[in-house]
């Protein structure tokens, strides 16, 4: 199995591939510092640095098509501007190289908001590009929490596969069990699968597409979920006073209003002014992290270790991410933070792989016309 990774950033993509004894041989991106990491950790062979429009010819033949598509026009962090930033429209790349190279299966990944973006007009521009090249396209949003990783972060992932018979791959049994009550249709006749373009005013977080139609639903479980990881339990036990909190910004403690309560498994101990400002609100270690975002800001960001007031530092963000310790270590502290934040958890795509690619010879997909599924509208 050969890989390529588009918009390789650190590394996330690849290192599940690594995993899972699928050989990347392509890998691109434009930022100088995730390509220094990149290089550092496997190599300049197969890395091309710089516009990704500069290198479609030198794409070579390929199985899988990875790619982390940059997220920021998409996130509820950013401007919002979706598929209308100029940004967006390096999703086309993708389609490009899909249309160009043909690989049987692809792997994409982006931020949840992307289905609910502008009532779902720009996740249909993604479903209709991609379910028109002959792929059966699944998509299906899931948690970082679930695969051992003490981070709230829901990411979507979009998977295609070169194949004519629908299957499922991205829900276990367990999962399908989930969709045996309610109200059913039966999904076995085509023309119950609705048009892409008349879709509600967000995409569910599963569903199926393929040429131009599709179907979904609510899942609402995840059967697949490893035992639950806390930040304490990756915290480092000696840290450099370097991370503590100065003079100054421990005075903000004392305008500080109490809140200690758990929000999506973040422990939340105290804000200022509803907690809207990264630098007041302090967190514990006795539930997971809020989202690790590329934002710089985030990298102020307290939490109460002990008696201690301190930011987490970069080898417990490459924790958190699923990553060495010392993944970034080729660039400055400071920019660890940023790089670990935009980066895709690499034990998140091995889940999608091993859905994709099982490692025992058993049949993981069941084909869609054996099942009964929601109607996508419920």
């Amino acid at each position: 199995m050969k890989a390529v990774e588009l918009f390789s950033g650190i590394g996330g993509f690849r290192l599940a591939c690594d995993n899972k004894n699928i050989r990347t041989v392509f890998a691109n991106d434009i930022k100088t510092l995730a390509c220094d990491v990149y290089a550092s950790q496997f190599g300049t062979s197969v890395l091309h640095r710089g516009d990704i429009k500069d290198f479609f010819d030198k794409i070579p033949d390929h199985d899988l098509l990875t790619a982390g598509f940059p997220c920021q026009p998409f996130s509820s962090a950013g401007k919002k501007e979706g598929i209308r930033d100029p940004r967006g429209t390096l999703f086309q790349s993708i389609v490009k190289t899909l249309d160009k190279n043909k690989p049987k299966y692809f792997i994409l990944e982006n931020v949840k908001r992307l289905l609910s973006m502008e009532n779902g007009e720009h996740f249909a521009t993604i479903l209709q590009e991609l379910s028109t090249l002959g792929y059966c396209v699944e998509w299906r949003l899931i948690n970082a929490i679930h695969f051992g990783l003490p981070q709230n972060r829901q990411r979507l992932f979009i998977t295609g596969i070169r194949d004519h018979e629908p299957k499922i791959r991205l829900l276990p049994k367990s999962d399908i069990d989930q969709l045996s009550s309610g109200h059913l249709i039966l999904a076995r006749d085509p023309s119950r699968w609705q048009e892409i373009n008349v879709h509600g005013k967000a995409f569910p977080n599963w569903g199926l597409a393929k040429e131009g139609k599709f179907l979904g639903c609510n899942v609402n479980k995840f059967s697949d979920a490893a035992p639950p990881v806390l930040l304490r339990d990756i915290l480092s036990s000696e840290v450099p006073s370097d991370f503590d909190f100065t003079e100054t910004t421990l005075s903000w403690l004392a305008n500080n209003t109490p809140v200690n309560r758990y929000y999506q498994g973040v422990e939340i101990i105290s804000n200022q002014g509803g907690g809207a400002r990264m630098g007041y609100t302090i967190y514990g270690i006795n539930g997971v992290s809020p989202t690790l975002t590329a934002s710089t800001s985030r990298h102020y960001e307290r939490y109460k270790v002990g008696e201690k007031f301190r930011r987490l530092t970069n080898y417990e963000y490459a924790r958190i991410q699923g990553f060495p310790d010392h993944h970034c270590q080729v660039v400055s502290t400071y920019n660890q933070y940023e790089l670990y934040g935009n980066a895709v958890p690499p034990p998140m795509v091995e889940w999608i792989l091993g859905r994709i690619f099982p490692d025992k010879n058993e049949d993981l997909w069941p084909a869609i016309n054996q099942l009964e599924i929601f109607d996508h509208a419920n």
